[in-house]
């Protein structure tokens, strides 16, 4: 890994219809420590990857789980009008949340990606 490059890779989100049985897997697979946070739209399994790499699993009605990295931007606003512009799909417009603001675009390929940029 190339340390101190520009907009880094800061999170790993598994979006899965099954949450209990994907926590078992990766907690027991690769010694990931996980800690369940309960909110009001459901519960949040935030997990420790290591190396600061923060990562969660969110259980979310889908034919097929898959793995959303968030990349860290310095405005979201401003990155997900550029993809726009270079040809992505905005998936879900720039939201505020308790930690930052994020997006989630569609590469002009398909491939998601969500730009998140932290609150000061």
């Amino acid at each position: 890994m190339i340390r101190g490059l520009p907009n880094p890779l800061v999170h790993l989100e598994l979006r899965t219809s099954n949450l209990p049985r994907a926590c078992a897997f990766y907690t027991r697979l690769f010694d990931w420590r996980a800690e369940t946070i309960h909110t009001d739209s459901g519960d949040y399994l935030m997990l420790a990857l290591g190396d600061g790499l923060e990562g969660g699993v969110v259980e979310h009605e889908t034919e097929r789980p898959f793995w959303l990295p968030y990349v860290e931007v310095g405005d979201v606003t401003e990155a997900t009008e550029r993809a726009r512009l270079l040809g992505a799909s905005v998936l879900l417009p720039p939201r505020e949340g308790p930690a930052g603001w994020r997006s989630v675009i569609a590469a002009p390929d398909g491939g998601a990606v969500a730009l998140w940029q932290h609150k000061s």
